[in-house]
């Protein structure tokens, strides 16, 4: 399974890449395989402000609805209408085409908290 190493994650199969004081976010490779089909995407909308932990975003499959949590705490700067239109991209490419937001993150120590790659791996195995 694809576990990128540039990346960080929580235990809830959320990964953010962090560039300067934004964070991508989408759902692993893992989360993806484990709801099969993805049927329906809604990002949260921009503006919109989350503590780390806080639903986001929705996402169903053909077999179950899975709430998003935001990794780290800030507000939305960007969605990704993209997979609204094509939920599949969540599917096909979930660590690229397939981000779910972006936040401007409030509290870069709150990525401490979050898994590295191999702590990432370890939990998935």
């Amino acid at each position: 399974m694809n576990v990128p190493e540039n990346l960080r994650y929580t235990e809830s199969h959320e990964w953010i890449l962090v560039e300067g004081d934004t964070g991508t976010v989408g759902i692993t490779e893992h989360a993806q395989a484990e709801l099969t089909d993805i049927v329906f995407a809604e990002p949260p909308a921009i503006g919109k402000v989350f503590a780390a932990g806080d639903v986001a975003a929705v996402v169903e499959s053909v077999k179950a609805a899975s709430d998003i949590y935001t990794p780290v705490g800030g507000e939305i700067v960007a969605r990704n209408e993209a997979i609204e239109k094509d939920p599949a991209l969540l599917n096909t490419d979930p660590f690229g085409t397939g981000w779910i937001f972006k936040i401007r993150i409030a509290n870069p120590s709150e990525l401490d908290s979050l898994k590295d790659a191999a702590a990432y791996r370890a939990q998935i195995s």
